[in-house]
Parts: structure tokens; sequence; C-alpha cells
């Protein structure tokens, strides 16, 4: 399956891609067929069964408002955020649900809202949702929601289409080996031959204009996060962060570091943290590639355009396309999704993917590239996702500050060789994927273990 840097980088809200985005999709999805197969008139009640990793956590990660939001008609990247609270309130009280914004149907919570304890075979993350009249079922589609806002339909898996995505690509690529040997054979750098690829669906001039509106809501993710303060929803009580910190770097004059080299890394630490808390919160972000690891890459590119005065909007676009590259090989090689493989698939791969666009603005060669991309994801294997109260906070909002600098300092490494060097990212990324596969299930974005049974509530 052709996989596109807009799959990957895409507009949406906190507090989960998989929990959040995707089954907010999958629903919408839902209501939308209804219509368009005529069946929306005679819809009595929907039923919403959330299996694995989606019933364990789904309140956490607002899974069943998400279900409900889509539903009614609502999508991701469209949805004002303010409005959740009193669209959820106003359902609730009145136990009418608006069926694709224009259908009223019965919505009682308790009945329609179901967590089970089962998984379904094709991933962790499943979901299905059965439309109903008075006689009995109408329709029902059950649905994966695969990481990073992605989701396939149960109809895809049983009658799939032959290789999916039908684009034709200049520069097809399943591997790093393969990335490496076109870059050398037809003398281009990554992102010079991510932006060919891309082309299969879009013009150049309307891939700059989508990245750098990508760029933009992360940068308002980030100003939200500076901007915003008090506790985080779910019942933790965590602190915001973000802003209290943003202030002490902004005095003039106060010794917060020694040296620049500590006084940048402050400040990527608080790049991160922003756009997390505000994805805590439920608030308007950017998939990167998943809402748990949204951080990482705004923090790393924000780094470079304050840091260095000769950055701009060129830049920009470079840096999201190599990044969107080694996303790509994560995807097709092993996973982005914290509930198949742990959070190595989520951070890891985000790490590896800002280590990758940070090295192509620097300057860096395809194979310092891919060096760098390795060293960035190789130190965050076996990382598990255990979040405390199936809440996207703790450890996750310091993790992405973490794996942040990471990234850099896995550039800075790569920079300083030739590219040669002992294990390869292809080796790494199934390494990720095999390691994923022997973590046990506690540890993988079900809060059954870890940090999650760690924390005591007093």
């Amino acid at each position: 399956m052709a996989i596109s840097v807009f799959d990957l980088f895409k507009i949406g809200i906190g507090p989960s891609s998989s929990h959040t985005v995707g089954p907010m999709r999958a629903a919408a999805t839902f209501a939308q067929a209804l219509g368009e197969d005529g069946l929306l008139a005679r819809v009595t009640r929907v039923e919403v069964r959330l299996y694995g990793s989606l019933s364990a956590t789904g309140i956490g990660h607002a899974t069943d408002r998400a279900c409900l939001l889509g539903l009614m008609g609502q999508w991701p990247d469209r949805i004002d955020p303010h409005t959740i609270e009193p669209r959820i309130d106003q359902l609730m009280q009145e136990q009418c649900l608006m069926l694709d914004g224009r259908q009223p149907i019965d919505f009682n919570y308790t009945r329609d809202m179901l967590f089970l304890n089962e998984n379904l075979a094709y991933h962790p993350n499943a979901m299905t949702l059965e439309a109903l009249d008075g006689q009995g079922s109408l329709f029902s589609q059950t649905y994966y929601s695969v990481g990073g806002g992605f989701i396939v339909e149960q109809a895809e898996i049983d009658a799939p289409q032959a290789g999916g995505d039908q684009a034709s690509l200049p520069y097809e690529f399943s591997s790093a080996a393969e990335l490496l040997e076109l870059c050398k054979v037809y003398g281009l750098s990554v992102s010079q031959l991510m932006m060919a690829n891309e082309r299969a669906w879009r013009s150049e001039a309307e891939i700059r204009d989508g990245l750098l509106k990508i760029w933009a809501a992360m940068r308002e993710c980030v100003d939200n996060g500076l901007r915003n303060e008090g506790i985080l929803p779910g019942g933790l009580k965590v602190k915001r962060r973000a802003a209290r910190l943003h202030r002490s770097l902004q005095e003039v004059g106060k010794p917060n570091v020694i040296g620049s080299t500590l006084s940048a890394m402050e400040w990527v630490n608080l790049f991160a943290l922003a756009v997390n808390e505000e994805n805590a919160a439920g608030g308007r972000m950017v998939t990167a590639p998943t809402n748990g690891a949204a951080g990482i890459i705004p923090a790393v590119l924000h780094y470079y355009m304050k840091f260095n005065p000769e950055a701009c909007d060129d830049d920009v676009v470079a840096f999201l396309l190599a990044a969107a590259s080694v996303g790509i090989l994560c995807k097709k090689n092993a996973s982005i999704s914290g509930a198949e493989v742990g959070c190595q698939g989520e951070v890891g791969s985000a790490c590896s993917m800002a280590a990758a666009g940070l090295a192509e603005v620097l300057g860096a060669t395809p194979p310092q590239l891919e060096n760098a991309a390795e060293i960035a994801l190789e130190h965050n294997l076996g990382l598990t996702c255990d979040p405390v109260g199936g809440l996207v906070q703790v450890p996750c909002i310091e993790r992405n500050a973490i794996a942040a600098v990471k990234a850099i300092n896995a550039v800075q490494m790569a920079l300083r060789g030739d590219g040669e060097h002992f294990i390869s990212l292809d080796r790494v990324i199934r390494t990720m994927r095999d390691t994923g596969a022997d973590m046990h299930a506690n540890y993988k974005e079900t809060s059954r273990g870890g940090l999650a049974v760690a924390f005591v509530e007093c």
C-alpha cells in the first residue's frame, strides 16, 4: 500500500490517534455509509462494541466520546474541540443522538456503549458498530484502529483489493536499503525523492501548501500549550508545566541553565511538553505519526527553526518529507500502534522520524540520515506502553520531551560519521516488530502492567 506524508501527519484532536481519532473516523464513516445506503431514516438505535485495548483504556482515551461524536457526523480534523463537552453533555442528558447530524435516535449509554473483555484476531484496537430498527439489525461493520488515525474495515480484510492504494509512485520503496539505493542511483536527497512520490497524488504547490498547514497547526498547538494552565482532565490531577517553564525561560538574566546547549535542550523540552499537554487535554493537534508521540517532531522542528536564523519554509517541507520516509518504513514493516508493539512503535517511530527530518535539513547525506534514524529508533527498543489510569499523561508527556532530545543527539552522532554503521535501520525496524510480538499484552496500551499498576492512589 502506498502511504502519503499526509497519511502520517493528520490534523485531529487529543488524546489518542488510535483510541480517539481512529474511532471517531470509524464512527463518522459508519454514519455516512448509512446515509449513502438509504438506511439512515430507518435507524432507531446504534450499538457500539469496543474490544481489546479500545475497551481496556477506552474511558481514559475518550474512545466512547469519540464514537459518539463520529456517529453525530463529526470528524476529528473539523470539529471545534471547545464544542465537545457541550455536545456530550446534551446527549447524556437527553439520551438522544443526532445520527449523522440529521436523524434523531434513542441512545442509552449503559445499554448501547459496550466495553468487552475480549480481543478480535486482526488487531487489538477493534470496534463493531451496529445499526438497528424495530425489527433487528440493519447494518453492521467492524473497524480496526491500527495507529496514527488509520482505520481498516473488516470488509477490506475479508476481500482485500489487490495492491491497495493504486497510486503509481516513481520511486517505490519498502525498505531503507531500497530508499538509499534509489537516492544513490538517481542522485536525490530523501526529501527530493519523497516529493517526487507525493506528486503521484497532488501538485507540488498543493504538497507545499498542505505541509505548511500541518506546520501551522503544530505551531498553534505549541502556542496553546504555552498559554493554557491548570490541571489536566482525567482524575490524576497532573499539573500543566509548559506555561510556567516558558515564563522561566523568558526571564531575562535569570540563570536557568549554564551554556547554550542546556538552554536549547530546555526549549526542546518545553515545545514537547506544550504539545502533549494540549493533546492530553483533548485539544487540536497533529498526529506525528500518533497522538501519544505527537510532541517529538514539532519539538525538534521548532528547535531547528528557533536556533537557525536562516531557517525557512523550504526547510519545513524538507523536514516533514524526510521524516515521513521513516514513518512509512515503520508502518509498512512493523507498526506505529502502541496497542500492537508498545510505545516503541509510537515514541520510537516518532523519535526516528524526527531524527531523519533534522538530519535532512542539516545537510546529511542519505546514509547519514538513515544512520540518525537508526540510532534514534534503536535506543527506544522495548519501550512499553503502560499509561497510568489509561490516560495519555504519565509517562507519555515527559517521554515525548526525552525522545525529542534523543532525536537531536542521534543526529549529532550520525553527522560525525560517514553513514557507515553496524546495524541497519531495516534490522532495527524488524527488531521493533519482533519485540512487539514478544511483548506481553499488559505492556501494550492496556494499563494492566508496568507503571500503570505501580501507581497507587492514596
